[in-house]
């Protein structure tokens, strides 16, 4: 296997880390509540040292469309960018506002409420096209092996040309492998919409090994499609969060794909609107 000599598979920016305050409600159903805060200090604060300089602020489920602590990070550090959950009846004055804000994204957490009437809402699909229209994508988190229930609930998109992001590897079933119908799910849709990747949480993955679903993802979409995240603080994992453990692993995973992978500048393209930096 070559080795990969160059930095380019050392990420400076992290994609997917959380940021949340000690008090803030739950939302109702919520799964979990960390119970203490994560600051972007002290993500930066791990961050820095490694050579990691900007940042993506995923919003947590648990504070559904609240982005009230994301957004307050985004207007002390413009350098960072965003990606909230948003209300269905979202205005578009508040999307242009998000926008200007760094915002780059919508998720939809579908974990556990993939069956939610709530995705069917007949507000989403303008939102949507509208968020598109800004360059904005779609990030989709489900339960493992729950990627292609997950897409199917994705409203008809296809004149928008959405981005796609897949949360966590897509999450694949462990007992399919390499025949788990998330692959061919995200493949399905690939002619209308970039799908992108997140190389994030391989501890999420019930055993599976992380390098192998690198580069079955690099087969099928190419390494342009890649991205790296940290998922700092780790949620319910928080022993798996040591961020320079976190941010070797993208140069590990690419050593054994055998050719690197542009992690700095895929993530460019999603979430700094294709600047170089």
């Amino acid at each position: 296997m070559a080795v990969v000599k160059s930095s380019v598979s050392s990420p400076s920016i992290d994609t997917h880390f959380h940021v949340f305050p000690a008090d803030a409600d739950a939302v109702p159903g919520a799964r979990y509540r960390p119970a203490y805060a994560a600051t972007h200090e002290q993500w930066e604060a791990l961050a820095q040292p490694c050579g990691v300089r900007a940042g993506v602020l995923v919003q947590p489920s648990f504070l559904g469309a609240d982005n009230r602590a994301l957004l307050d990070v985004l207007a002390r550090a413009p350098h960072m960018r965003g990606v909230v959950q948003l209300r269905p009846d979202t205005s578009a004055d508040e999307v242009a506002s998000l926008h200007a804000a760094g915002v780059r994204g919508v998720r939809w957490n579908m974990a556990g409420r993939v069956n939610d009437e709530a995705w069917s809402h007949p507000h989403w699909p303008a939102l949507l096209a509208q968020v598109a229209s800004l360059g904005w994508h779609l990030e989709v988190h489900g339960d493992v092996g729950g990627m292609p229930a997950a897409l199917a609930r994705l409203p008809d998109l296809a004149s928008t040309g959405i981005r796609l992001v897949l949360d966590h590897f897509g999450k694949p079933d462990p007992a399919r492998g390499s025949t788990c119908a998330t692959f061919t799910a995200a493949m399905s849709l690939a002619d209308h919409h970039p799908v992108y990747v997140k190389c994030s949480a391989a501890y999420r993955l019930q055993g599976q090994d992380p390098a192998a679903l690198l580069r079955r993802w690099a087969s099928l979409l190419g390494t342009d499609r890649l991205l790296w995240g940290s998922d700092w603080p780790c949620t319910n994992f928080e022993p798996d969060a040591d961020y320079e453990a976190l941010h070797a692993l993208p140069s590990a995973w690419a050593e054994e794909l055998g050719e690197d992978v542009p992690w700095d500048a895929n993530a460019r393209k999603v979430f700094y609107d294709g600047e170089a930096g």
